[in-house]
């Protein structure tokens, strides 16, 4: 299905105020945050409301904006500009309801989505387990007994726990197959812990999830039994994306604030933007930051055409994890010792970038996602090849 997303001068308006919301109302929530490791939901969520910012990929026929992934993808990395949890929350929160948007029945969409698009409702993924990988081998269970299933079993680091309405839980429905299921927050059985505070993107939740005997309707089961998988991977890929989106943005304010400060720092009787060695340091970051650019256009653009892009997807979800640790570390150099307190938002960014190591699998995973998609046959786009005349 191609996307088209709005008409520019609906996006324009759309993407200002978002972008007004970020800088004028979430970015001097950074401090606050950073201390009490929580974020002030009072204040975020009906900023987020009021921009639109909930409801960016949801369909416009349930209430959204229906932007497409080439729209959306800046402003994703605009709100990786500022402090990581609140990024974290907009990224899962979207990523999702798109999910929900493209495997979902007609019934679950309408029941979740028009409610997604105004911050009333919420999708969180429950994939990841403390005792198992995150594929064939899940431990959770779900039984089918009447017109209902039974959930047991336990998940961990699941992102959004702590506001979410609505889990998407994979789990086992036989001995080869697995299952996505719907559950809703209240469900009997179902419990929700905290788990200890993370290293960066602080404030958002990324809790234990407990299934003692859940009960839900059949009727919350996304696709067909044993579909579990390929949902998984099509939420994934795309998602992939939106990690590397952050990475692009995390990236550029540490860049910006790299030259700034190197314009400004002044050593020997000289600011020290006209040192070599910092300007080495610069320029290897804005490598970093203009092949990252264009790799995000490339995978948007055939995404938006109706395209899979498997290898696309993990490569550069791949690249940009690595793009965004190589421009950090040289944040941290250009601003030397000051940039390793919290005087400068450097300290922050450095730790909230490492967030994307892990989110949507680790390296390793994305080398065995791109290198199996190549091997069967998947090929990049001919554009850059030659035409004739």
């Amino acid at each position: 299905m191609t996307a088209t997303g709005l008409p520019d001068d609906e996006y324009t308006a759309l993407r200002e105020r978002v972008f007004d919301t970020i800088w004028s109302v979430l970015d001097p929530l950074e401090r606050e945050i950073e201390d009490t490791e929580r974020i002030p939901l009072d204040i975020v969520v009906p900023a987020l409301r009021a921009c639109g910012a909930f409801g960016l990929i949801v369909p416009r026929r349930y209430g959204g904006s229906g932007l497409s992934i080439a729209q959306y993808l800046p402003i994703l990395a605009e709100f990786a500009k500022i402090q990581g949890g609140i990024r974290t929350l907009v990224h899962v929160h979207n990523s999702f309801a798109h999910a929900l948007s493209e495997i979902g029945d007609e019934q679950q969409r309408a029941e979740i989505l028009p409610g997604a698009a105004v911050g009333e409702r919420s999708l969180a993924f429950a994939l990841t387990e403390p005792g198992n990988g995150t594929g064939m081998d899940l431990s959770s269970t779900a039984r089918r007994d009447g017109d209902d299933y039974v959930i047991d079993g336990r998940k961990w680091l699941i992102t959004n726990s702590d506001i979410a309405s609505h889990f998407l839980v994979l789990a086992r429905t036989g001995p080869r197959a697995v299952s996505a299921i719907i559950v809703g927050r209240d469900t009997p059985g179902l419990t929700i812990a905290a788990l200890p505070e993370t290293m960066g993107c602080k404030g958002a939740e990324h809790g234990e999830l407990t299934f003692t005997g859940v009960r839900v309707p059949a009727t919350g089961l996304v696709g067909t039994e044993g579909d579990g998988i390929a949902h998984l991977e099509r939420a994934l890929e795309i998602s992939r994306v939106f990690i590397a989106a952050s990475s692009l943005g995390t990236a550029t304010r540490a860049f910006d604030l790299s030259r700034a400060y190197a314009r400004q720092r002044v050593t020997f009787g000289r600011p020290i933007a006209e040192r070599q060695a910092v300007q080495r340091y610069l320029a290897e970051m804005a490598v970093d930051l203009y092949a990252l650019r264009g790799m995000l256009a490339d995978a948007a653009a055939k995404w938006d055409r109706g395209r899979r892009i498997p290898a696309e997807a993990s490569l550069l979800k791949q690249f940009g994890l690595e793009a965004v640790g190589r421009v950090t570390d040289r944040a941290l150099l250009v601003h030397g010792g000051i940039g390793y307190t919290r005087a400068h938002p450097i300290e922050r960014l450095y730790r909230d970038a490492r967030l994307n190591w892990l989110e949507e699998g680790p390296p390793t995973v994305q080398y065995l996602v791109a290198a199996r998609a190549l091997l069967d046959g998947h090929t990049f786009d001919d554009a850059f090849d030659p035409q004739p005349a």
